[in-house]
């Protein structure tokens, strides 16, 4: 979450936004809403405002107003579209009206009483003799179904009137969409098996009817109908999607779900409010705490201070959700129902839809405590901390960090990053494939990827950093000093970050070039936690760059690489999904649905295929 500015810095907010589906709220200097929104990649679709050219006047007044952005990261783009829907309701942003009605939810209705049931749209209150099933994200969501539903189950969906004065089939019937009860041209007993079937699927009870086309795709695969394939393969996209459970609209439940993520440069606690089953919004904090907390420390504190003391007074909800177990969950359960005199659940071991909301809070507090850690303020005192804790003359303008990456010597990758006094630099980042060394010397690949960087800012492709960081000890640090020696590049201090005896955060030892003894700062340092955050964005750049590496190098499918999935969960999830896209499409709640495919393993597919 972006701080509130006088001017919105949105190159600087859009560097550390996250790739993944939510939405975003738009807030003038007042804090009003001025915009809600929903995206497939937040950092796409929020990046698309600030462009210099081909933006309307509506869209130019919107951002000249923008003094702050929240996003809430959600597990696929259905989630997201009805949280949006949700806080347009409540918030009711001016920039959303023209875009918005204030109609509820649609749902698609049977009505089973009938000797030849339908299927149709419907939206209203549900006191109609029948069955409904939904919610849906949308109308073009349900007319969508109803469109697939009528393709493969045949269930008529005309109007009564239309069905009760057919002296002949319609065109529905031509196109095979229906199977002509209003002439008698399917029994009462085929039609009813079509019903239940259709019945089945809207339910989630449809594992039978999806292996069932899985094995029709097969077959025609196995016989060389590639085209014959290629459809079952779309229908099981199609009849999925419609499927896709939406649990931001579940159950009754007024609930506050807290998720807290603990790093070496700070602490961020996420509240999610869930009133009626719909996830109204969000609130995100920065606590102050020391460096060695736990996640479940941060929660017992937090809770106390957010319900129990403070000038504001909260509404205590049923039950609160927490991401972590706590030692003294007792206790303040006991206090929270005595403030509320009421009986309050306090839940820190969780199943299903629970289960997804901690996650999702989870998620959303790593995302904000990001943002947090690299904002413009925040970095620049951390540079001002790091000139004091290492005693140099000048404040340093520029850090570069290397860090090597590979797996038992296999494709080995080189990263180096980039901070300025804004924080990461991203269009600076580099990656080396570092060849023809003994595999595993690491060593030797700091070697190399030190000479071709500075190499090449030796002859003006770049600009020398006033810092270098070397993830290691003193043998990689004399290393790069040997490299910057032969190279002739003077004026760069060099330092060696080296993990402490326990390799825990907040030991490091610091190798500085030049002197003999050992720097330690302390672990609640703004410099060490600067320190910490360059190496950590270090080795996730020199992962990332790896795994792809070795991905290309292997020429295989990138479920190839996930530990836990061999060939038979590989063949479950080609079956399932009909192919690798819609996999890596999927989210983890989708990809827990397949056979063999446990929820833990499945956060560890998506975590994998999105790098996360």
């Amino acid at each position: 979450m972006a701080k509130p500015d006088s001017v919105f810095n949105a190159a600087k907010f859009i560097q550390n936004l996250t790739h993944r589906p939510g939405i975003y709220r738009m807030m003038a200097e007042d804090n009003q809403v001025l915009y809600v929104g929903k995206a497939k990649n937040l950092k796409n679709r929020v990046s698309s405002y600030f462009r210099t050219t081909a933006l309307d006047n509506k869209t130019l007044a919107l951002v000249s107003r923008i003094r702050n952005i929240e996003v809430t990261v959600t597990s696929s783009e259905t989630e997201a579209l009805l949280l949006e829907q949700s806080l347009i309701k409540d918030l009711k942003p001016p920039f959303n009206i023209v875009f918005r009605d204030d109609k509820s939810y649609p749902y698609i209705y049977l009505s089973s009483q009938q000797e030849y049931p339908r299927l149709s749209f419907y939206r209203g209150a549900k006191k109609k003799q029948g069955r409904l099933f939904g919610p849906y994200p949308s109308a073009y969501a349900v007319r969508d179904s109803l469109n697939i539903l009528q393709k493969v189950f045949r269930v008529r969906q005309c109007e009564d009137s239309f069905f009760k004065n057919r002296s002949r089939p319609c065109l529905q019937y031509q196109l095979k969409r229906c199977s002509g009860p209003c002439c008698d041209l399917v029994s009462k007993e085929d039609y009813q098996a079509d019903v239940r079937l259709a019945t089945m699927f809207l339910e989630g009870k449809s594992r039978n009817i999806l292996t069932e086309y899985a094995n029709r795709m097969d077959a025609a695969s196995g016989a060389l109908e590639f085209e014959k394939a290629a459809q079952f393969r779309d229908q099981i996209t199609h009849l999925r999607r419609i499927q896709e459970q939406q649990y931001v609209v579940g159950l009754e439940a007024e609930v506050d779900v807290m998720g807290a993520v603990v790093n070496p440069g700070g602490v961020c606690v996420q509240v999610l409010f869930i009133r009626g089953g719909r996830l109204l919004g969000n609130k995100t904090f920065f606590p102050k705490t020391r460096l060695e907390s736990t996640a479940a420390e941060v929660l017992s504190a937090f809770i106390a201070q957010f319900y129990l003391s403070g000038s504001i007074a909260r509404d205590i909800p049923k039950e609160i959700v927490l991401s972590t177990p706590i030692d003294d969950k007792e206790l303040l359960t006991s206090a929270l129902s005595e403030k509320a005199c009421r009986r309050i659940k306090v839940s820190d071991r969780v199943r299903g839809h629970r289960a997804k909301w901690t996650r999702l809070a989870t998620t959303n507090a790593q995302q904000s405590l990001t943002g947090h850690l690299a904002s413009t303020q925040n970095t620049f005192q951390r540079f001002e901390a790091l000139q004091e804790g290492l005693a140099l003359d000048d404040l340093p303008q520029r850090i570069e960090c290397f860090d090597i990456s590979h797996s038992a010597g296999e494709a080995t990758v080189a990263a180096c990053v980039v901070f300025d006094k804004e924080g990461p630099l991203k269009s600076d980042y580099r990656r080396f494939n570092i060849e023809g060394i003994t595999p595993g010397d690491d060593y030797a690949a700091m070697s190399q990827a030190l000479s071709r960087r500075y190499k090449r800012i030796k002859s003006g492709e770049g600009i020398l950093p006033d810092i270098l960081f070397i993830d290691g000890g003193k043998g990689q640090l004399h290393e790069a000093e040997s490299v910057l020696e032969e190279l002739q590049i003077e004026g760069v201090i060099l330092v060696g970050i080296a993990k402490g005896p326990e390799r825990k955060a907040g030991l490091e030892n610091l190798f500085v070039s030049g002197r003999a003894e050992v720097v330690k700062l302390p672990s609640d340092s703004p410099a060490l936690h600067l320190i910490q955050h360059i190496r950590d964005e270090s080795h996730r750049f020199a992962i990332t760059a790896h795994r792809q590496r070795r991905a290309r190098k292997r020429n295989e499918s990138p479920l190839e690489n996930i530990q836990g999935v061999g060939p038979k969960r590989r063949r479950a999830l080609l079956r399932h999904f009909g192919g690798i896209q819609q996999i890596v499409s999927a989210s983890a709640d989708e990809l827990a649905k397949v056979d063999g495919v446990s929820h833990r393993l499945a956060e560890q597919i998506y975590g994998n295929l999105h790098h996360v």
